[in-house]
């Protein structure tokens, strides 16, 4: 004590330096959480001791908001929780619908729906390899990755009229028929994309730089992953080597050869270099889905009266979405509403290893490690 009454306290790191650690709260609005994410840290100087994530900072409330929208209205609902999803998200829904109501979808959709979920599933993919470079200092990806992601955006808002909430699923099927000429385009869309992807391949996987970012740092071992719950890229870069394409097949995923990307390092480097090696597996499947598409006639989706109602009952969807596993969970008391739809998102499960990934780390691993989970805060909050 000094002479004041005040206590003196040394904080800092070093050898015979007595210190103390302090709390640093990251979020929620900062450019490091890429979204309303908190982080409430314990750090002893540099080095991170403990990580809490906090989330419900978006307040959507979507599961809640299902409950008093019938079930064409809670499609543009589903579609928003993973904003780089939607597709996919929208999906999920009418799957579970049509699977409590005993719908058989044309074939005609079902490999539409296909075709569409994979070029889809490589927008969200290329969003995240263009913006976690940026996120270590790499401005450069970002340009190639949106290079890309612009040419499938045009065939996805010529065949839906939407660029990111795309609206196109139906329960029983899609919207309408595509256009004329539609999936020729998309074909030559696809050719695009996968000749210009070395730009971006060769540009930043074995970059010196982004590699000591990477490589080693914020390792989840497939125990943890599994413990956790993680699945997607981030389980499947620690070598849980799951996925529902394969391993669970809805649509007619088991019709065909789906080949799961996998890693053991479990690090940084390795969730990136699942999610690139993805787009390539992905832009072959969505050509085969073509191919099937245009080999198939008839109706795309089928006729249902003004005012859908579900019978009394419960059921369960889930499908691989681009961030990992969701699940859909429908509860029907026959009403034209759900009485209850919760969701199980990606997102919400991979973001709970920070607390384990984050303690023991430097502050600017802190970043890389937390960009290289991929995930999207709606995803969370749900």
């Amino acid at each position: 004590m000094t002479e004041s009454g005040l206590r003196e306290l040394t904080v800092g790191t070093g050898t015979g330096i007595e210190t103390e650690d302090m709390v640093l709260n990251i979020g929620p609005q900062h450019p490091s959480t890429h979204g309303v994410l908190r982080l409430k840290l314990t750090v002893d100087g540099e080095r991170v001791v403990t990580a809490e994530p906090i989330i419900g900072y978006m307040h959507r409330g979507a599961e809640k908001l299902f409950e008093v929208r019938d079930y064409r209205q809670i499609i543009v609902l589903a579609n928003r929780h993973d904003w780089l999803s939607a597709f996919s998200n929208e999906l999920g829904v009418v799957l579970a619908v049509e699977r409590l109501m005993g719908i058989e979808v044309p074939e005609r959709a079902i490999w539409l729906r296909m075709a569409l979920a994979e070029l889809n599933r490589v927008l969200s993919h290329l969003m995240f390899l263009g913006s976690y470079p940026l996120e270590l200092g790499a401005i450069s990806p970002v340009f190639y990755a949106f290079r890309e992601r612009e040419v499938l955006q045009v065939v996805m808002e010529e065949v839906s009229g939407g660029r990111m909430h795309y609206m196109f699923n139906r329960v029983g099927g899609v919207k309408e028929e595509v256009p004329a000429g539609w999936s020729r385009r998309a074909r030559q869309a696809i050719d695009d994309v996968r000749r210009r992807m070395p730009d971006l391949d060769n540009l930043i996987r074995k970059n010196e730089i982004f590699m000591a970012r990477t490589v080693g740092v914020g390792v989840l071992s497939a125990e943890q992953a599994a413990a956790y719950g993680a699945s997607g890229p981030v389980g499947r870069a620690s070598g849980l080597d799951f996925d529902l394409r394969r391993d669970d097949p809805y649509l007619a995923y088991d019709q065909l050869d789906v080949p799961i990307v996998t890693r053991t390092a479990g690090d940084c480097h390795a969730r990136f270099e699942v999610l690139l090696d993805q787009v390539y597996v992905s832009l072959d499947l969505a050509e085969q889905c073509l191919d099937r598409l245009d080999r198939t006639s008839g109706p795309v989706n089928v006729r249902l009266p003004k005012v859908v109602k579900a019978p009394e009952g419960h059921t369960y969807a889930w499908t691989e979405n681009p961030l990992g596993v969701n699940g859909y969970y429908l509860v029907s008391h026959g009403e034209k509403t759900p009485w209850r739809l919760k969701l199980r998102t990606a997102s919400f499960a991979n973001v709970q290893a920070l607390s384990t990934l984050l303690p023991g780390c430097l502050i600017p691993d802190l970043v890389a490690i937390l960009g290289s989970m991929f995930f999207v805060v709606g995803d969370i909050d749900k």
